[in-house]
């Protein structure tokens, strides 16, 4: 028998960041995630607010919607959500109402995150970041200094 191959945070932060650069093409902010659950991906998603003309469609969103689909629940036990910046308040607080076991984000959001805002994850929810941070941050970065 083969051994199972085992990916690590980088890939699967490579995978959220090739997501948002398809949000970069579509002129929304360069925000991608990704959700695994058993070393798989489950849910690939981008930012779509401007392309859906709704406030709600952040890739967060997009990507526990996507999950809970595959996994034919709403909750998101034992899945890891990869994102190239941190959650907003409202992702936060979706993320919450999963139980997602694992957020994993790049970049943080000084500004609009969910921990400068105040926002609560699942108090089982175990928090990691900066994997791929300068790649991500400058992503965005580079997007609002072309909006300038």
């Amino acid at each position: 028998m083969g051994d199972v191959l085992k990916y690590d945070d980088e890939f699967f932060m490579k995978k959220a960041f090739d997501e948002a650069k398809k949000a970069e093409a579509l002129d929304e902010v360069p925000i991608g995630a990704v959700i695994v659950s058993n070393n798989r991906i489950i849910a690939r998603a981008h930012n779509l607010t401007e392309t859906l003309n709704d406030v709600t469609a952040h890739a967060e969103m997009q990507a526990i919607t996507a999950a809970a689909e595959a996994l034919g629940g709403k909750y998101l036990k034992n899945c890891t959500i990869y994102v190239t910046m941190e959650p907003c308040q409202m992702c936060a607080g979706a993320l919450y109402w999963s139980q997602i076991d694992k957020v994993v984000y790049a970049s943080a959001d000084e500004k609009r995150g969910y921990l400068a805002m105040g926002a609560k994850l699942h108090p089982k929810t175990k928090v990691s970041y900066g994997v791929l941070e300068y790649q991500c941050s400058e992503l965005v970065k580079g997007f609002f200094r072309k909006k300038r």
